[in-house]
């Protein structure tokens, strides 16, 4: 099964400033996030989520929060 997904060259309004945003924090669009791109609002609160986790106030560090996430990844046989 193939998941249809909004391309960087067609992404118009929040999709595009979603992927803007993807592309300053990582340097290019994740497939999970493309993924979302046929539900705007949707991709919004899950990068919004994801910011709150990874990027918000925390006794975990972000390096902390990256490892986890990291093993987590390997653990579940998913790229991360």
């Amino acid at each position: 099964m193939r998941i249809h997904s909004v391309s960087v060259e067609e992404a118009t309004g929040l999709v595009k400033k979603e992927y803007d945003d993807a592309v300053r924090r990582s340097g290019r669009v994740s497939p999970i996030v493309r993924c979302m791109s046929i539900n705007p609002s949707t991709l919004s609160a899950s990068m919004r989520f994801y910011k709150a986790v990874m990027m918000g106030n925390s006794p975990l560090s972000r390096f902390q929060r990256e490892l986890l996430a990291t093993v987590v990844s390997v653990e579940l046989n998913c790229h991360y």
